[in-house]
């Protein structure tokens, strides 16, 4: 029989994952452990993380990429797509850098073999998230009606970056209002003026990668609880979980674990854990299948 945590979790859309080739994986974890001094023990194949996602409940996960310099995002988004022939619970994004010479051809490629969205990560990719180089991009995700996840909030280690913050946020929400668009991790450390955000514009989601964590003091210095349970239900529509996996440097659990624990009605679990993806991504059905 399935416990009571199992039962309110599955089934779940994991909306931050992080599928990379193997070599480029490991590369990334070994950065994230000098610069955040993180230990993992995360599988990095792509295989093996979705056994993992599989074996927690995940019935769909987004792999985000990202383009550290210029040249590489056509390739890493071909890479990415093609996953979708063997991993079966994959829902695709793309990048682009902002120095791309072919932004828009890039992009409309990308959607048309059949990425869902956009992933930017503002402090890695050294740009702002309206940026005037990204237009073309972001012209794009609107025509075709594809999503954004930006890293657009200072967590955990950009608070000295100057492509970040909520006004910045501000920013492009108020230049491309038709966009859909998340910033991840809570928008933590403002994530008062991100909740804010959200509650205004439909648009604006945000998830609750690492943010909501029953980890998240020891490793981004964030206090979950500083979110009340009455948040939570009040912007569930906005609200979606995601992980980082496997980029993260605790089990698997620990992303669900702070938030099952509260005393949420069912209809505010359903919405964070599968409805808002749902509705996010443009998926058909916006309706949990029942639990198994």
């Amino acid at each position: 029989m399935a416990s009571k945590e199992q039962s309110a979790f599955r089934p779940a859309i994991d909306v931050h994952t992080h599928l990379f080739p193997e070599r480029l994986a490991a590369a990334i974890q070994r950065s994230l452990s000098n610069e955040a001094g993180w230990d993992f023990s995360t599988p990095t194949t792509p295989s093996e993380i979705e056994d993992v996602l599989r074996a927690a409940g995940i019935t769909t996960y987004v792999a985000l990429p990202y383009a550290h310099k210029p040249g590489v995002a056509s390739e890493m988004n071909e890479w990415l797509i093609n996953q979708t022939g063997s991993l079966n619970r994959l829902i695709p994004f793309a990048t682009v850098h902002p120095d791309d010479e072919d932004v828009a051809p890039l992009v409309r490629e990308a959607f048309e073999k059949g990425a869902r969205g956009l992933k930017i990560h503002c402090p890695v990719q050294e740009c702002r998230p309206a940026d005037s180089r990204l237009e073309p991009a972001l012209e794009l995700a609107v025509e075709y009606d594809r999503p954004i996840t930006y890293h657009g909030g200072t967590a955990p280690m950009f608070e000295d970056s100057p492509y970040v913050g909520v006004d910045l946020f501000i920013d492009l929400v108020n230049s491309y209002p038709e966009l859909k668009v998340c910033c991840a991790h809570m928008g933590a450390y403002e994530v008062e003026e991100f909740l804010d955000l959200a509650r205004d514009n439909a648009n604006v989601y945000l998830d609750t990668t690492m943010a909501m964590s029953a980890s998240a003091e020891e490793t981004m210095g964030f206090d979950p609880s500083m979110i009340a349970d009455e948040t939570l239900v009040e912007l569930s529509e906005s609200i979606m979980y995601g992980t980082d996996f496997p980029n993260i440097p605790y089990p698997y659990r620990d992303e669900r674990a702070e938030l099952l624990a509260r005393d949420l009605p069912r209809t505010a679990v359903r919405d964070i854990f599968y409805r808002t993806a749902a509705a996010y991504l443009g998926l058909d059905n916006r309706a949990a299948p029942e639990d198994s």
